[in-house]
């Protein structure tokens, strides 16, 4: 705990879908840590407020889906704590299931959540990181960003992007003392994956992280530096049998398809 507290005291860390979920338990294990400010971000401005209240942060009201939002909480967070360190770029959306039903308004609203999102948040942070010589951006995707989501394919086709984006951003700001690094989870036990009334049924559920958990192993990849932050281990051992045999990772994914629908 002592080396962890090092690395983080006295950093600036941003958390964007901080008011629930992952982004929660996030920015309070930043606190926890020893960050000296965490800024709380989300769309539901009262769900941040409580988060914030609790580790003496700052809560903004946030739409990621806004460029001009996302600039507006950079400011904010700079005059209220000085220049970020961490810009965790975690807010997402589920969108909706299918292919051939799902029109054009909701492919462009998780677009522009779960993709365009991240792509805001590095132009909007990376000019003054990159001008003092260090910051480290962290996305959250998913473990779909790796494999493939299997019922929808909006929230596929976004996530294998936010991964891309990180990918890019590591390799192009690497060598400018940026570190980046992408979180991806599998089932969490969030409203995303149990609905409102937490009775939504999900083939991840028997293997589903607490929030609490997927915190931690965020603070141990940051730690070490790791692009690929894997909360759930078998991911990593999903994603080398998909690159040694697509074409047996897909029909062994079709295999499954059926059994689970």
């Amino acid at each position: 705990m002592i080396e962890l507290r090092a690395r983080f005291s006295g950093k600036v860390a941003l958390v964007t879908g901080a008011g629930s979920g992952i982004g929660r338990a996030t920015a309070m294990r930043f606190a926890a840590e020893g960050a000296r400010g965490v800024v709380v971000s989300d769309i539901d401005f009262d769900a941040a407020r409580k988060v914030a209240d609790e580790i003496n942060g700052l809560a903004v009201k946030t739409d990621v889906a806004s460029e001009a939002d996302v600039i507006a909480l950079v400011a904010k967070a700079k005059e209220a704590f000085g220049p970020i360190d961490l810009f965790c770029s975690n807010a997402g959306i589920g969108g909706v299931p299918g292919f051939e039903s799902v029109d054009d308004a909701d492919w462009q609203r998780i677009w522009h959540v779960n993709v365009m999102a991240h792509i805001y948040a590095a132009r909007a942070a990376l000019p003054q990181m990159i001008e003092r010589g260090s910051g480290y951006l962290l996305n959250t995707a998913s473990a779909a960003g790796l494999l493939t989501q299997i019922g929808s394919a909006p929230y596929s086709v976004t996530k294998h992007a936010a991964v891309s984006f990180a990918e890019w951003l590591a390799i192009t700001y690497g060598d400018r003392a940026i570190k980046v690094s992408c979180l991806c989870p599998q089932g969490v036990r969030t409203k995303m994956l149990l609905g409102d009334d937490a009775g939504r049924a999900s083939f991840l559920l028997p293997g589903a992280l607490e929030p609490e958990a997927v915190a931690g192993a965020v603070i141990a990849g940051l730690a070490d530096e790791r692009f690929l932050i894997l909360p759930h281990p078998e991911v990593a051992e999903y994603f080398r049998r998909k690159a040694e045999n697509y074409d047996r990772w897909l029909r062994g994914m079709r295999r499954f398809q059926r059994e689970v629908f």
